[in-house]
């Protein structure tokens, strides 16, 4: 959507998305063959699907911020705020939003998908801690010593992100609890000396972050749904 509003042909999915959507597709085929065949009195493979396309739809708005986002960084020539035209600071501001957006959705996209893989596994992470998140439901994996090739399997992916998760996090909570985060960088920098040019951040390195958040998110979901669609295989469901 957001390609076509740019004037950009529309994307085509490839790599670690493409791998995370077809497996999610696999899922929901699984899911629908399932519900037609026994009618799910229960509605439990309805909800699961219900839950998918969500996952689908997330994921999709997730690397559509991140690219609208690298798109705008395109018109950020200069290096101070102070030295931006008019039109240049227009064009800033549509950058920061969506790369707000999409480190705020990185986030989201997992603790969604720790919804699905605590209702799934019958994880009962709730019990726990009412309001879980992706993070919280990995640790109960381990707790309940259940599906250990799965939890160890999501468990290396955030371990190898670990670094980039951490300044990802640090700025989704000054978002969305303290402050906007472009504003803290704002204010150490005054604090530094009042007459001083405000200096951008790196865009290409928060770029680059939230890149590799994606990226996360895409290997985790595809390393869930992989798993998912194999179980029930093994349990007779067939597309």
């Amino acid at each position: 959507m957001l390609r076509t509003l740019l004037g950009e042909m529309p994307r085509q999915n490839n790599g670690l998305l493409e791998d995370a959507i077809e497996t999610m597709v696999e899922t929901i085929h699984l899911l629908q063959n399932e519900i037609e065949k026994n009618e799910d009195p229960s509605h439990d493979y309805r909800k699961l699907e219900i839950w998918t396309r969500g996952l689908v739809s997330s994921l999709d708005e997730l690397e559509q911020s991140w690219y609208a986002a690298s798109f705008f960084r395109q018109s950020v020539k200069a290096g101070y705020v102070d030295d931006m035209t008019i039109e240049e600071q227009a064009e800033y501001a549509r950058y920061v939003y969506f790369y707000k957006n999409g480190f705020i959705r990185v986030f989201s996209v997992l603790d969604k998908l720790g919804t699905v893989l605590n209702d799934l596994f019958d994880l009962n992470t709730q019990k726990t801690k009412p309001h879980f998140s992706y993070f919280t439901v990995l640790r109960q994996f381990h707790y309940m010593k259940t599906h250990e090739g799965l939890a160890g399997q999501l468990s290396k992916i955030k371990d190898e992100y670990k670094s980039t998760l951490n300044v990802l996090r640090k700025r989704r909570n000054a978002e969305v609890h303290y402050m906007n985060s472009e504003m803290q960088d704002d204010l150490w920098q005054r604090h530094q000396g009042l007459k001083d040019k405000v200096e951008l951040e790196d865009l290409d390195q928060h770029l680059s972050e939230l890149k590799q958040g994606l990226d996360m998110v895409c290997k985790s979901l595809s390393a869930s749904f992989h798993y998912a669609n194999k179980l029930w295989k093994k349990e007779g469901m067939h597309p």
